[in-house]
């Protein structure tokens, strides 16, 4: 598997992303995964062919409520790579705790029609290097 700063990035918990109690809300959590995977994939550079791509499934285990401040890392990696579709896997850690884990999968998908379709070899070679 790749180490690199494609797969990691920080936030601190912002004022904004908590409840009464000084904890994040839970729909942030799906929120932070998404700018993960998001930033994970504008390292890569477009490719003519490459598909659209639609969010097909989020899920996210809680481990532990992060608060007010705190300064969270995440960790984005490949958990699995379908014909049509691709998981990312982000992990959240607070001091090197996993605090969460959410598992983005999106589906490869035609441009216009928004019918699925096979992620080309290239594009699949690409995700190999990560796959966790």
């Amino acid at each position: 598997m790749v180490k690199d700063t494609v797969k990691a990035q920080e936030f601190r918990v912002p004022f904004r992303d908590v409840d009464m109690n000084g904890e994040m809300f839970r729909s942030a959590y799906v929120v932070r995964a998404e700018e993960a995977v998001t930033e994970f994939w504008r390292k890569r550079k477009v490719k003519d062919g490459d598909p659209f791509f639609i969010v097909g499934k989020i899920t996210c285990t809680f481990h532990a409520p992060v608060k007010l401040g705190e300064l969270v890392k995440t960790e984005v990696g490949i958990s699995k790579i379908g014909g049509k579709s691709a998981g990312f896997l982000v992990r959240m850690l607070r001091a090197g705790e996993a605090v969460a884990e959410a598992e983005v999968v999106w589906t490869a998908s035609d441009p216009e029609s928004r019918e699925p379709v096979a992620l080309p070899e290239e594009l699949r070679d690409w995700l190999y290097q990560y796959l966790d």
